[in-house]
């Protein structure tokens, strides 16, 4: 057999070198399968509890721009009225026409005061308006720029101005005490235009037990029965019966506008507070619970009641919901010998609250020292006694179903001892 050649050799040894190569990279490169060495194993060193749960910090609550909060603006923003309102407004002279007219905070901002911080939600995607437009705007549409009437102008009576109903974020604190005696009729009051009228300063001494000149000036009986043959503001059912159901002239207005503030508070007068000083007479709405309020709305909805004003002046009756201030002997009364204007406090509602006592009146209208001598309150309470399911529905909506509070029965003067007739 022929012996190989030196170069031949020499092949077969570079070919060997390249197959241990080959096999070399694959035992050590990345994902190969080659076995594992049996080295000792490492200990592990697992935790004994389980890994504790990685808490996501919570969703920031998602701003509706629709609805306006008076509030963020205020507190939390710290802005002052006039970053926004501007005294008076453009329109003062077009909202209210010829002698009627008067410098007033009549229109909604301008949009410079919102661009400042709302930019982006201004220009917004949003279709087929952003949302945040329609707080002031009507139908929220770039070819409808109508505005809501501003909430300030609750005499303008005008069919072409739509009015936006919602819950207003403040309150107006307004002291009785420092009017009560100085604001008096100054020309008789026109029938037909009740806002046409004006009020003047009168520092006229006023007579022992007359009512005062001044409340009639901001409060009426509202929608009174007057000669009216029909009694209730909405038809009863035929079985009423002895049923609550709401009349007229239960309530009394109150200033829905500027017009009679501004006519002593002006910049001409000199009678502080001015126009621009929003902030003395508007405060904003407490964040505590109000006072329970005696009023159903579903009976409200039942009656259909839709009067803004009645719906307005009844869901703040914190006492006797049934109260007419038309009824019975009401209108003769002076208005002093229930309410007790001067430790009124319009911003907290308790100070506000009837008492109970001023129904008993000076010949024990309601509240009467015994049963016999026929006060309602007595019977009530006597009923209350006898059986704790009794409503007293002779001045109460919803209270009615309540225990009898504290005042009710110390409202009740002592019987005095009958005196025996000497023979």
């Amino acid at each position: 057999m022929a012996e190989k050649s030196p170069d031949h050799k020499v092949i077969l040894r570079a070919f060997g070198i390249v197959a241990m190569l080959f096999v070399a990279l694959v035992f050590v490169s990345p994902g190969s399968t080659a076995p594992k060495m049996n080295l000792p194993a490492e200990p592990q060193t697992r935790s004994k509890g389980r890994r504790p749960k990685v808490t996501q910090p919570p969703k920031k609550p998602r701003i509706n721009y629709s609805q306006f909060s008076h509030r963020t603006h205020v507190v939390d923003q710290k802005l002052a009225c006039s970053s926004c309102h501007q005294v008076p407004s453009k329109n003062w002279k077009e909202v209210r026409k010829g002698d009627a007219a008067f410098p007033d905070v009549s229109d909604f901002p301008e949009h410079s005061s919102c661009l400042n911080c709302h930019r982006t939600q201004f220009f917004a995607r949003e279709r087929p308006a952003p949302v945040i437009c329609s707080n002031c705007h009507i139908a929220n549409s770039p070819r409808d720029t109508s505005r809501w009437l501003f909430p300030s102008l609750g005499d303008v009576n005008d069919p072409t101005k739509k009015r936006r109903e919602f819950v207003s974020e403040f309150v107006v604190g307004f002291p009785h005490d420092k009017h009560i005696d100085v604001v008096g009729f100054n020309t008789p009051r026109p029938e037909k235009d009740p806002r046409g009228w004006f009020v003047t300063v009168s520092l006229q001494e006023k007579k022992k037990d007359e009512p005062p000149k001044s409340c009639p000036v901001c409060h009426e009986t509202y929608q009174p029965q007057g000669n009216s043959s029909d009694e209730y503001v909405t038809k009863p059912p035929k079985n009423l019966g002895d049923k609550f159901w709401l009349k007229k002239g239960t309530f009394k207005t109150i200033p829905n506008s500027h017009t009679v503030c501004f006519t002593c508070h002006n910049a001409d007068s000199g009678i502080a507070p001015e126009p621009k000083d929003c902030n003395v007479c508007h405060k904003l709405l407490s964040a505590e619970p109000s006072l329970k309020v005696d009023f159903d709305p579903k009976l409200a909805a039942d009656m259909g009641i839709t009067d803004r004003i009645i719906l307005a002046r009844w869901r703040k009756r914190i006492s006797a919901g049934a109260f007419r201030h038309e009824g019975g002997e009401h209108p003769d009364l002076n208005c002093l010998g229930c309410h007790n204007v001067t430790a009124f406090n319009t911003v907290d509602p308790k100070t506000m609250k009837v008492p109970v006592r001023s129904c008993g009146g000076a010949e024990g209208c309601h509240v009467t020292a015994t049963t016999d001598d026929g006060g309602v309150l007595n019977f009530e309470i006597a009923q209350k006694k006898k059986d704790a399911a009794f409503v007293c529905t002779k001045c109460h909506i919803i209270l009615g179903k309540e225990g009898v509070p504290e005042d009710h029965p110390q409202a009740i003067p002592t019987p005095q001892p009958k005196v025996k007739q000497s023979l």
